[in-house]
């Protein structure tokens, strides 16, 4: 594992994390210019042959936390685990990006314009935010630090790949993710795929 860490981080607290799928390594990156703490979950080799398994996870306390129907980020969160679990090894990014950047209160908002009709993106906007306003430099240093640098990345966000590949990451493999999908979140996952450019197609929802 690399010693060298950025400027605007310390280096990272290391712990184990006991998980019901198994025993991780739990990596915590504080990020001096917005005073968060991003967790890094690795387990079992990172230098191995194949791209490392990887989801890029962005926190969602509604999803995460209270099992949500409105979204599918729990769901992705816990497959995710599961997934690097039966491979045997690879890692979890969980970043500090409450509603795709905007913020929790923020998120909020957008939520009782959605319960009024209109859609995921449309809320951001009227909101005066952006669709999607995060930002994946971080991801970046905390795979940097953790000598990964080739990854199957497990997303169906191409703006995930894109980013991660301009910060020098070698995106070898794309993974779809899609699970979790209730009569409460087909219209935002619909929108996702149909507005946002995300691999999410109609047959997917059925």
């Amino acid at each position: 594992m690399s010693e060298k860490i950025e400027n605007n981080q310390d280096i990272p607290s290391h712990s184990v994390l006991p998980t019901p799928v198994g025993q991780f390594d739990i990596h915590v990156f504080h990020d001096k210019k917005t005073g968060q703490d991003h967790v890094a979950l690795t387990l079992g080799d990172m230098n191995g042959p194949d791209p490392v398994l990887l989801r890029v996870h962005s926190e969602c306390l509604t999803g995460d936390v209270f099992a949500s129907q409105r979204c599918d980020c729990g769901p992705q969160l816990h497959a995710a685990l599961d997934a690097i679990s039966r491979k045997g090894w690879g890692a979890l990014l969980y970043l500090r990006q409450e509603g795709r950047g905007i913020g929790l209160h923020a998120k909020i908002q957008a939520y009782k314009l959605q319960d009024e009709g209109v859609d995921t993106l449309d809320a951001n906007l009227m909101l005066g935010l952006p669709a999607d306003g995060r930002q994946y430099d971080i991801a970046a240093d905390m795979l940097n630090f953790l000598d990964i640098e080739r990854v199957n990345l497990l997303t169906n966000n191409p703006d995930k790949v894109s980013q991660l590949k301009s910060y020098g990451i070698d995106v070898v493999e794309r993974t779809p993710l899609i699970v979790g999908i209730t009569d409460e979140n087909r219209d935002y996952l619909s929108t996702k795929g149909h507005r946002m450019g995300h691999h999410i197609s109609n047959t997917d929802l059925e």
